[in-house]
Formats: structure tokens, sequence, C-alpha cells
């Protein structure tokens, strides 16, 4: 069996965009790909030089098939993915008007939501240093919020440390359903990686510090993401480090995917806390200036260069 440096799952949806930055309504030309956040995840931590699986469910139609050979050619390990005939791989639609990005999904009774935690491979997780989930998988269904309160449970038995990124979607269920399920897993974590917002609509209050006072109560180490910085909360206090600038945003949406890949990536390589935050707000602002959910993230030899270990020899 391959060694593993991260294990994830959830649900991975054929994605489908506009070319020419038309409207969906206007274009008549439509590229294809793919995105879920865990599988984001796992092609951003395979591009850094991270051993990263990803498992989930997916229909036997030629989306599904193709997000899996997709997956393999980027080096995750998709040995515990299935295919079933039961359900269709979910879809989603992204929408570009003026200076916002819209995603619209149709992923109701897809082969994701079908999972259970029978499609979970206890010994595979045992082998991972990390298993990294997100909020999105348990709103999908009450057989998938089971399935990750079991990998939870058997990664803590197995001593794998565990990520959650809350990764909140109203769309999929309200906050009060999202409040009963997310905050007490905040003490089940290792590693908690919210937004500001997200935090704000889970713990009903805008005050920064009301917030930060609530989650310094857990020994969970938590990077609040924020509008311009992080708020890395650590035994020692609060740590506030910017997010790296970007000239320009092309797509916004996997941002927060690309910070998870490269803060668990900066974990597993033995930096600081502090150190892969830095390297999760580089590729995190890598990804936002390129088109796709995964497409720009970097490969780790880009990440050295652009921190300035490595220089780049022209020839």
């Amino acid at each position: 069996m391959r060694k593993l440096d991260v294990v994830t799952f959830g649900e991975s949806m054929g994605l489908f965009m506009p070319l020419q930055n038309k409207s969906l309504e206007r274009s008549q030309f439509i590229e294809q790909s793919f995105g879920g956040a865990e599988s984001n995840v796992a092609i951003g931590l395979a591009r850094l030089g991270i051993q990263a699986g990803w498992m989930g469910r997916l229909g036997t139609d030629p989306m599904g098939t193709a997000i899996l050979k997709t997956l393999r050619g980027e080096q995750v390990d998709v040995s515990r993915a299935r295919q079933t005939s039961e359900a269709q791989t979910g879809m989603m639609l992204k929408d570009k008007h003026l200076d916002q990005t819209l995603v619209f999904y149709y992923r109701r009774h897809s082969a994701a939501s079908l999972m259970t935690p029978s499609d979970l491979d206890p010994s595979y997780i045992k082998q991972a240093k990390i298993l990294h989930l997100t909020g999105i998988t348990p709103a999908l269904s009450p057989s998938c919020l089971d399935t990750c309160l079991y990998a939870i449970e058997t990664a803590k038995q197995l001593g794998v440390k565990v990520s959650l990124d809350p990764n909140l979607r109203l769309k999929l269920w309200t906050i009060e359903e999202a409040r009963k399920v997310l905050l007490p897993l905040i003490q089940e974590v290792d590693y908690f990686l919210p937004g500001l917002d997200e935090l704000k609509l889970l713990l009903d209050t805008t005050n920064l510090e009301d917030i930060l006072q609530y989650l310094k109560g857990f020994e969970t180490i938590t990077v609040i993401k924020g509008a311009g910085e992080s708020n890395l909360l650590l035994d020692n206090g609060v740590h506030e480090m910017p997010f790296y600038k970007v000239p320009q945003v092309v797509d916004p949406v996997g941002a927060g995917d690309g910070f998870a890949a490269g803060f668990l990536a900066g974990i597993i390589k033995g930096l600081t806390p502090h150190e892969a935050v830095e390297l999760g707000s580089l590729v995190g602002a890598m990804v936002v200036q390129g088109t796709g959910d995964w497409e720009a993230l970097p490969t780790w030899e880009t990440v050295e260069q652009l921190l300035g270990k490595k220089r780049k020899i022209e020839r």
C-alpha cells in the first residue's frame, strides 16, 4: 500500500464554465473541468510534494471517470475511491457577472451523498499523518454526516491528526443545522481553518474579540482567514499575519482550498505554524490568479522560487 501523508474525502463534481468572459446565458462555448473542496486540497498537496489520497463516491458516468483519471494524473491516490451506478456525479455551473462569480450546484441525490461509514477503510486512514475534512460533506446527507463522524473517531483512535475547514454552505443546510454539527467538532480536531465570515455566522456575532475568546478555550491550532490577514491562535496568544497581495483576482473560487493545501503541506514538511500559514497564504494567493478551482495550484518548485528560497537560473 502506498504510504500517504494526508487523506481526505468528499464530493467532487463536474464543473462547467463559459469562455470568452461571457455569462452562461450568453456564451456559446463552455469549458469542462471539475471541482470539490477536498479533491482541490488533495491536488494542491500533491503538487507541493505531499503524498495525498482522496476517497469518495462518483457515478459511473463519463464525468466521474474523468475526475478519477485527472486525480490519478495529478499523483493523488484514488485507490479507495468508488464509482457507483446508483446515482450520478454531481455538477456545478460557474457564472461570472462583472466582478462577481456565481456558482450553481446540481448535487441533490448525487453519488457522493450516498457515502456511508462502510466506504471508509480504517487501515487507509491509519497510514496518514493528517485526515482533512470540510463542513460540506456532513451537509450532503445523514449518511455523509455519519461517515464524517466515524472518520474523525477512527482517526483519533489511531493517533491521526484531524484538520477541519468548515466551508460553510448554507445552500446545503441551515445555519442552525451547521452550528449543531460543526461547533462541537472544533474541540475534536487538531487544526481548524475557518474564514472570519463563517465564524461570524456560526457564533452569531460580529465581534472579533468575542470570537477569539471562544476559540481560545480549545486545544486546537486555529487559523482564521479574514480580510487582508489571518489570525493564528496558539497557546501563547493570537498572532496577526498579513496575506500575500495579488495584482488581480481572476477567479476567487478555490482560494480557501489552496490555503488549506499550503498550510497542511507546511505542517507535514515540519514548518512552524507561522511558516505554514505563510505558505498557505501564498498558495491561496496564487490560486485566485487563474481560472478553475485547482488548475492554478502551484508546484513546490514554484513556491520555493517565490519565497526566495531557491534562485531561478535563467539559461
